[in-house]
């Protein structure tokens, strides 16, 4: 069968980088194509020439047998290729209906149909399994799964022959998991092609059809993925072997350096008592939205407490997110976009930011990032470089060695995974451990299960706002924690 998509040696160069290195590429009709690579291995850089927003430098694409050269998105999306970034693209101040349809609104007479419009929003969220999400509220309103599942809407609503989905159940249930498995399984019996990208390798073998590797802006290896052990294309994908992905030496616990005590936020948590002890690693689990991410916060005094407290060592009693960075929490947000990094400025200065106030000689700041970049495996053009030209995954990283960098005691690290290759995770993973084994502690919230069985201590599990009690790592399984987030057994109910 003829493909419906074929990239032929595909190069694109930013500046001395090299992007994209004669990369050649093809999807058949009715497929589902895994693209997988590390973090800057040059996956999002040729989606963005699929899709439109880059020209490629050399090269052909041919879309059903004709040359296929997109201006810009909108001209990829009327040809019916179409894509779902994992950094999200959502206008906040409109409605769901309107986000749905943005870029196909149906008209009469030169007027906006908002009956047509609500009835496509509808009909494709219905297609996705979750008709309840309303249609009139702004979309700023909705969580960031359910804001997922809107762009996912919108590529329905605007019909697609190649709909790319890049890493898109980073931020979703396990049951919207479910769902999205189904849709895309749909999608492939009524003929569409999918280009799905994810650094959960379990996906790639549930889903997919075929996969390209992606190395160095080359692509080094496709196949049918009934072909090939994951433990194969994940040494492919970081050009050698991967050694054990969680190692976590022998720890032994200290005192309490954070006791959390009957927390209570506006919604969310809506109880929470935790100690989290020197040299351990306390992970957090649960179904997104059950209010792990509220607890950080409140945690670090970015979100109001309404009751209950707060002790960081010896210091008790209200605080700031500044207070808290002065007692030695650190706080890694999951949303890295808005909350975690200033996109707009270098590396060196992200990685500074909390001591921007104190004089450092230029050479011995820039010759202090060039350090953390290598001991954080960072794959950027120098300490120069604005951070919003890396990839997530190496943006997850700086805003990880920020924390390191200034010393934080105690970590709250939400999603610090999220987004990040297999590669880059194993490099986290080690520091973790190694901060650990230094003496600092670490709380951790995590929606990826083997991570919190690997490299926790203990993990309490979080149900509709209610935290249960912290057991031993030894104790759990995925079967025992998903039993006690759904609410099905007591650990994550009072």
């Amino acid at each position: 069968m003829a493909p419906i998509l074929q990239l032929s040696d595909i190069r694109k160069r930013f500046g001395a980088t090299i992007a994209l290195d004669g990369v050649s590429f093809e999807v058949a009709p009715g497929e589902v194509h895994a693209l997988v690579g590390e973090n800057g291995a040059g996956k999002s850089t040729l989606m963005k020439v699929l899709s439109g927003a880059h020209a490629a430098d050399s090269g052909r694409m041919l879309l059903a047998g004709s040359a296929y050269a997109p201006a810009g998105p909108l001209e990829a999306r009327r040809a019916g290729v179409v894509m779902v970034n994992q950094e999200l693209a959502i206008a906040p101040h409109l409605s769901v209906a309107e986000n749905i349809v943005l870029g196909a609104e149906p008209g009469r007479a030169g007027f906006l149909d908002h009956a047509g419009a609500r009835r496509l929003a509808g009909a494709a969220l219905a297609e996705l399994g979750r008709p309840d999400i309303p249609l009139h509220v702004p979309a700023g309103r909705l969580s960031i799964a359910e804001q997922q599942l809107v762009e996912i809407a919108r590529a329905l609503a605007l019909g697609c022959r190649v709909l790319v989905l890049d890493e898109p159940t980073s931020s979703l249930t396990q049951a919207d998991v479910g769902k999205l498995f189904a849709l895309v399984r749909r999608l492939r019996a009524q003929g569409k092609s999918v280009i799905y990208i994810s650094h959960f390798l379990e996906e790639v073998q549930a889903l997919s059809d075929r996969y390209t590797v992606l190395r160095d802006g080359r692509s080094v290896a496709t196949g049918r993925t009934a072909d090939i052990p994951m433990d194969r294309i994940a040494q492919l994908m970081v050009g050698r072997q991967v050694d054990e992905l969680y190692r976590r030496r022998a720890r032994t616990p200290g005192d309490a350096v954070l006791a959390v005590d009957n927390l209570a936020g506006p919604v969310k948590p809506a109880s929470a008592s935790l100690q989290l002890r020197r040299g351990e690693v306390l992970g957090l689990a649960g179904l997104v939205g059950a209010g792990r991410s509220e607890l950080l916060r409140a945690i670090f005094a970015l979100d109001t407490v309404r009751a209950g407290s707060v002790r960081v060592g010896v210091h008790a009693g209200p605080a700031s997110p500044l207070r808290r960075w002065k007692q030695g929490l650190g706080f890694l947000s999951e949303d890295r976009k808005s909350e975690g990094l200033a996109l707009n400025l270098s590396l060196e200065n992200n990685l500074t930011l909390p001591r921007l106030g104190a004089f450092i000689r230029p050479a011995a700041l820039a010759a202090e990032t060039v350090s953390w970049i290598a001991k954080l495996g960072v794959r950027c053009a120098g300490p120069g470089q604005a951070i919003g030209n890396l990839s997530g995954g190496n943006q997850q990283k700086i805003a990880l060695g920020r924390l390191l960098r200034n010393g934080a005691d105690v970590l709250l690290l939400d999603e610090p995974t999220r987004g990040v290759d297999i590669g880059a995770k194993q490099n986290i993973y080690r520091l973790i451990d190694e901060l650990a084994a230094e003496g600092r502690a670490v709380l951790m919230v995590s929606s990826y299960l083997p991570e919190l069985l690997g490299t926790c201590d203990r993990i309490a599990v979080m149900c509709r706002g209610v935290l249960g009690p912290a057991r031993p790592v030894g104790e759990c399984t995925e079967h025992s924690i998903m039993l006690a987030a759904t609410g099905t057994a007591g650990g994550g109910q009072t």
